[in-house]
């Protein structure tokens, strides 16, 4: 038994909606923190500021408390000393506010740390060349955690991981750092799992109004983290254990894979029946009860899907357990890029044009619409599958000018116009997301040729472009 093991037992956490007690904490060092929590006068260290860790600092802050920003992105720091928003969705005013603030610092200096009460971890968790996980992120951050660590600090850990994580991966790591300055997890730093739920865009939800999950890696943690996020979040709902917290956010986007899976596979079934998807969702909606609408793509985008069922299928097998289901619906939902492209030969062939030299104009590069997160897009693979087949891509997404670096991806490519001139030259345009700013209409009426992959020419009027659905 290893040495966290042993003074770690899983002590159950009372599960409540209502505010945790904080008045039988069972140290001092829990004491005080709960004092500064209740009081505001916390700082706040959020570590990462990217799509989970700034719309976090947004919430963070506008509930009164000091910010410490980091990232080891020199840039993101320089911009947000300026004032300037490099995540759009947020709104200018807000980074404004940001650097007019003295209660707010971004830095890329991993010692201003020390200030920081309450360490919020928003870092990648991407998977690796075989697909297993790669929590380098999450152990590098922990381990910079660990060399400014001291007493009274809660480090919440916010990225998707397998459940474990907190417990066995990070604890052994602060228990070494601070097996060094005489500190004990439980009575001087503590350690929660808090999962983000973050949906860039999504109309109606803010960081602030979306259903927090909070479990501890022991019971005096847990109650901290709820204290703390109940003072900014709406609904708080404490689980037992920081396991709980981390399964139920896998349980979360598997959900939404495998039924993503299911209807992708329908689609090119009922594609060789000649019956419609789209028409057919709709029609199966029109229940009232024991049914929930899930819509095929071009594939799977964003951190969180295409990622995090990956990170069970590896945990699973210390189980003796092989998740078929679960990797069934991951090998249907990586294969929809190349059926996109097979459907774009064919309606290509259709018109007597190859795929190889043919010019393509790709429809939306981010993952989703009306937002510029690229992360995991399946545009990128198709763009590179359509270089592969030798076509000429260009691409059109008002939300993303430039096509940004990418962990697998490194295009030198611009967003052209969109413009009957743009059209004409193109033999298919190829629809990924179906942004509200694009203008359906013209591209209904200046192109020869529509793939798409989102039903999104069901908003053009009168299209005169031939559309085949993929």
């Amino acid at each position: 038994m290893t040495p966290s093991a042993a003074t770690t037992a899983k002590a159950p956490i009372e599960v409540s909606a209502a505010m945790p007690s904080l008045a039988h904490l069972s140290s001092a060092g829990a004491r005080e923190l709960a004092e500064k929590i209740t009081s505001k006068t916390a700082t706040i260290g959020v570590v990462g500021l990217g799509y989970v860790g700034l719309p976090l600092v947004k919430a963070v802050f506008r509930a009164g408390f000091r910010v410490i920003g980091y990232d080891v992105d020199a840039g993101k720091v320089e911009k947000l000393g300026r004032g300037e928003a490099y995540l759009k969705h947020l709104g200018e005013d807000f980074c404004k506010d940001l650097a007019e603030s003295d209660r707010f610092s971004p830095t890329s200096n991993d010692q201003a740390l020390a200030d920081a009460d309450i360490i919020l971890l928003c870092v990648p968790t991407p998977l690796g060349q075989h697909r297993d996980p790669d929590l380098s992120y999450v152990l590098n951050s922990t381990r910079m955690v660990g060399q400014t660590l001291r007493r009274g600090q809660l480090i919440v850990l916010e990225s998707t991981t397998y459940p474990g994580t907190s417990r066995d991966e990070m604890l052994p790591l602060l228990e070494k750092a601070g097996a060094t300055k005489g500190l004990t997890f439980g009575e001087d730093y503590f350690i929660a799992y808090s999962p983000e739920r973050e949906d860039p865009a999504r109309p109606g939800y803010t960081t602030a109004t979306i259903p927090k999950l909070v479990g501890g890696v022991d019971a005096d943690s847990g109650r901290l983290a709820s204290a703390f996020y109940r003072l900014f979040i709406e609904q708080v709902h404490d689980v037992s254990s920081a396991e709980v917290a981390e399964a139920a956010k896998l349980l979360e986007n598997i959900y939404r894979a495998v039924n993503i899976a299911m209807v992708n596979e329908l689609k090119v079934i009922f594609d060789r029946m000649g019956i419609d998807i789209w028409e057919v969702i709709a029609a199966a909606k029109t229940k009232p009860f024991g049914f929930q609408a899930f819509y095929p793509g071009p594939g799977l985008g964003g951190h969180c899907i295409p990622i995090d069922p990956f990170y069970l299928t590896w945990k699973a097998k210390e189980t003796g357990y092989a998740t078929k289901f679960i990797e069934l619906a991951g090998e249907i939902n990586q294969h929809m890029p190349r059926y996109v492209i097979s459907r774009t030969m064919e309606a290509l062939n259709h018109d007597g044009v190859a795929l190889r030299g043919a010019k393509v104009m790709v429809v939306g590069l981010a993952y989703k619409p009306n937002v510029d997160d690229v992360r995991e897009s399946p545009a990128a693979e198709i763009i590179k599958l359509l270089h592969e087949h030798g076509a000429e891509v260009s691409y059109h997404d008002p939300h993303v000018p430039e096509f940004p670096p990418m962990r697998r991806y490194q295009y030198d490519m611009k967003s052209v116009p969109l413009n009957t001139g743009t059209l004409d030259a193109m033999d298919c345009v190829l629809v990924i997301t179906d942004h509200d700013a694009v203008d359906w209409d013209t591209i209904g009426k200046g192109a020869r040729l529509v793939v798409d992959t989102r039903n999104a020419m069901a908003r053009a009027t009168a299209p005169s472009a031939r559309i085949v659905k993929a």
